[in-house]
């Protein structure tokens, strides 16, 4: 067994256990590399995970073994690490991390957990999510170009009633639009709202457009998935490592990046992601800078007609 390697993060050294395992075969990219990956983005990454509970998504053997997704913080992770507990809609409570500081992501990635993924509401304020988000799950076999249009079309439809897209290459087959609200609906009101739009997009859009949750049923049609939005829901948050051969990268969009041929929505990864957040930085840095109100939307959506 080979020494752990160490690593100094915000005054603490952090020890990573076999930093030589590898956890991406094909792209031949180690625990320690996935360490060092998180050290780096942490000033981009952290302020979209902040407040927000943490479910880890690890593969301690890598990706090509089956991993599991954990919520609830193990008895052996440290009492430095945030923790925020919280009840399950079925009854009793979970434990979850809490990623406040580089030091957490980089302990994370000694636990092999490749994507953290976040609620859409952060502490104190975990009952009034201030996140909406639209999955946009393409059928397996749809051209990018045809991701990308059905992203501009759910983009636009979001600023026509006031909210301010944000769209989320997810490192896989889709893309996200999200757009801040203020924290002040439940997530049943918040949920019912996102399907609410969903379905209206799938009325005017039917040869896009899809809301039947039934594969089946979908055809050619893009999912338009609102699920993310329900209490306990998690989504990936920007600069993720997804769990794929390349491990890609979930990336920030300006929505004009949608018009452009060489957009995917797994073009970056942890080696080519460098070139374009030292060209734009973190183009999500004003995410909740106009965060909309649920009432506002629903007026402008019955002016809509």
């Amino acid at each position: 067994m080979s020494d752990p390697a160490r690593l100094t993060v915000d005054g603490r050294e952090l020890r990573v256990a076999r930093p030589e395992k590898v956890l991406f075969p094909a792209a031949g990219i180690t625990k320690l590399d996935l360490a060092r990956y998180y050290l780096r983005v942490a000033p981009l990454m952290l302020p979209h995970l902040r407040g927000r509970p943490v479910s880890m998504e690890r593969y301690p053997d890598g990706i090509e073994q089956e991993g599991f997704v954990q919520k609830e913080v193990p008895a052996h992770f440290p009492g430095w690490i945030d923790r925020v507990t919280v009840p399950r809609k079925a009854g009793g409570e979970t434990t979850y991390a809490v990623v406040e500081r580089a030091a957490t992501l980089v302990y994370l990635a000694d636990q092999a957990c490749i994507t953290p993924h976040v609620w859409t509401s952060r502490t104190p304020r975990l009952a009034n999510p201030d996140r909406l988000i639209f999955d946009l799950d393409p059928p397996p076999a749809a051209p990018v170009a045809r991701v990308r249009a059905a992203a501009r079309i759910v983009a636009r439809a979001l600023a026509r009633v006031g909210l301010a897209p944000h769209v989320l290459a997810t490192g896989k087959r889709g893309f996200h639009v999200v757009a801040a609200i203020e924290p002040d609906s439940d997530f049943d009101t918040v949920r019912t709202l996102a399907h609410d739009l969903a379905e209206r997009l799938a009325r005017r859009h039917p040869d896009d457009f899809t809301v039947a949750q039934r594969r089946a049923s979908r055809g050619e049609r893009v999912y338009i998935d609102v699920a993310r939005n329900g209490y306990a829901q998690t989504a990936v948050p920007p600069y993720a490592v997804r769990a794929t051969p390349r491990a890609t990268v979930a990336v920030p969009l300006r929505p004009s990046e949608l018009g452009q041929r060489r957009t995917r929505p797994d073009r970056f990864d942890v080696g080519n992601v460098w070139r374009r957040l030292a060209r734009v930085g973190d183009v999500w840095a004003q995410i909740e800078a106009r965060p909309a109100t649920l009432d506002d939307v629903r007026r402008r959506l019955a002016r809509a007609g």
